[in-house]
Parts: structure tokens; C-alpha cells; sequence
């Protein structure tokens, strides 16, 4: 079966790489492209692709109808990501989300929207393979290491802070040091800090470090210590096209799901 995609968020970088990717399966078929800007415009060339006959629309509702969409692949901003979803869930298109800074409430809300329209939703906080192993040796490594910090390093145009894939990978730390039964250290130094937020977020116990600088893409170290020793596990992403794959394994997988599934690991493992 060919599936249908509508990309959202068309005209940005990722939806870009996207439109290439889904353009290029041979079990895939681009037919809508949706955005707030470039409306109008082809949205291969817009890719680098060359002509492909579909215009940007910024009509998202309208054209998952007139397109008998079976899936939309949102990349656009945490503002309208949520009404995008629902659009989609409304629509009864399964919807695959890279955009972040989605709360707990609202995939709540998407999970319970999905089931009662019976379709799939997959939000996932990074679509590279390689930094969904790298979350899951973390979490494994966890067992043995009651410490550990974490650094992400994204480009100076990200939004959000600290970025979904930190997130993620410090919650699933934290379920397997309570899995394990582990001691979750804490320092015995009475900390204190001359300029506020030195020591980053703490989620889990776990402080989280963000970086944002021109010349980055998307980039995660995990920093297990103990005494005498310490173990790093890091994933860079040094183009978007490192995401491709797991967006394209997340289109052929959404017909499968009912509800709302968080993380592309739950497709690997």
C-alpha cells in the first residue's frame, strides 16, 4: 500500500528534508505540503528537487481532505503544533510529530483525542537512530552509575530549552534507577552558585546543560561518573538528513498504532 503524507511545515528546514525523503520512497507519495510561508510555491523546488506540482497551501484542515492523507508529518512550531495534531486526529489522518516543546497534558489530550478517532499518533523527541541508542545505553548505563549529568548542543535558531531528546533520555534514566531500586546520588557538597542557572535544569536529579551556538545542528552527551572513572555516551547529528530515516520508519508504522506513542524507541526495541 502507498501511503499518503502531507508535510507540515513544508517550507522549513526539516520539513525540506522531509519533502526530499518522502519524495524518494518508493512506498510513499507526497500529496500535500502545508506551511505558513512560501505559500504558493512548489514545494520541490523549494526542496532543491525540481518541480514536483504541489503548491504550499496554509490551509492544513482543507488539504488533508482534499488529499485523502493517511498521515501527517508535522515540523513546525510548539504554539500550533497541538491544533495541528488535532486537525489531523479530526480528520482522521495519523499524525508523526518531530516539532517539540509539547507538556505531558498535552500528549494527555492527543492520546485520548487519537483513541476516540481511532487513529495513530508518534511524537517523537528525536527521529535519529543513533541518538535513540544513545538515550537507551544511557538508561542501561544508569544501572551501575548513580551520577551522571547531561549536555545538549543545538543550533542558535532552537526555540526550546533544554531540547525533547534531554528530556527523554533523563526520564528514562530515572524509571530504570526506580526499576532498579537504585540510590539516586546527591551531592554532599552544600552547593551554591555566583551566577544562577551555572548548573543547569534538574529533572530526575539530573542537572541538564543547554547550549546553543551557529554551527551545530543537534548534539547530546551523557556523563556517567564515579570514582576514578567516567563513561560519556555522545550522538551529533551533523545534518538534518540523519533524521530521515526514523521519520520515514515512523510513516510506515503509524497505521499500526492506536493512540499516542513518545519516542521512536518504542519502534526499535
Amino acid at each position: 500500500m502507498t501511503v499518503n503524507v502531507v508535510v507540515n511545515g513544508a517550507a522549513g528546514k526539516m520539513g525540506r528534508e522531509v519533502v526530499k525523503a518522502v519524495s524518494q520512497a518508493d512506498d510513499m507519495l507526497l500529496v500535500g505540503a502545508c506551511d505558513q510561508v512560501s505559500i504558493g510555491r512548489d514545494v520541490g523546488s523549494l526542496a532543491g528537487i525540481g518541480p514536483l506540482g504541489i503548491k504550499i497551501d496554509d490551509t492544513l484542515e482543507e488539504v488533508l481532505v482534499r488529499t485523502s492523507a493517511h498521515v501527517m508529518v508535522d515540523f513546525t512550531e510548539p504554539a500550533s503544533v497541538l491544533q495541528n495534531a488535532h486537525a489531523a486526529i479530526r480528520a482522521g489522518v495519523g499524525v508523526v510529530i518531530g516539532t517539540t516543546g509539547l507538556t505531558q497534558a498535552d500528549l494527555e489530550d492527543m492520546h485520548k483525542a487519537a483513541i476516540n478517532r481511532n487513529v495513530g499518533v508518534l511524537v517523537a523527541p528525536n527521529f535519529a537512530v543513533g541518538a535513540v541508542l544513545m538515550m537507551h545505553f544511557a538508561q542501561e548505563a544508569a544501572r551501575w552509575f548513580p551520577h551522571v549529568e547531561i549536555i545538549e548542543l543545538h543550533h542558535d535558531r532552537k526555540k526550546d530549552a533544554p531540547s525533547g531528546t534531554a528530556l527523554k533520555t533523563a526520564e528514562m534514566i530515572g524509571e530504570n534507577w526506580d526499576k532498579q531500586g537504585a540510590v539516586r546520588a546527591e551531592s554532599s557538597i552544600e552547593e551554591w552558585e555566583s551566577l544562577p542557572g551555572a548548573r543547569g535544569g534538574k529533572l530526575e536529579g539530573i542537572h541538564i546543560h543547554s547550549v546553543r551556538l551557529p554551527g551545530f545542528v543537534a548534539h547530546q552527551e551523557v556523563i556517567f561518573g564515579l570514582p576514578g572513572q567516567t563513561l560519556t555516551l555522545r550522538h551529533d547529528s551533523t545534518n538534518r538528513e540523519s533524521f530521515m530515516p526514523g521519520v520515514l520508519m515512523g510513516i510506515r508504522h503509524i497505521q499500526d498504532i492506536r493512540g499516542l506513542v513518545y519516542g521512536l524507541d518504542k519502534l526499535l526495541f
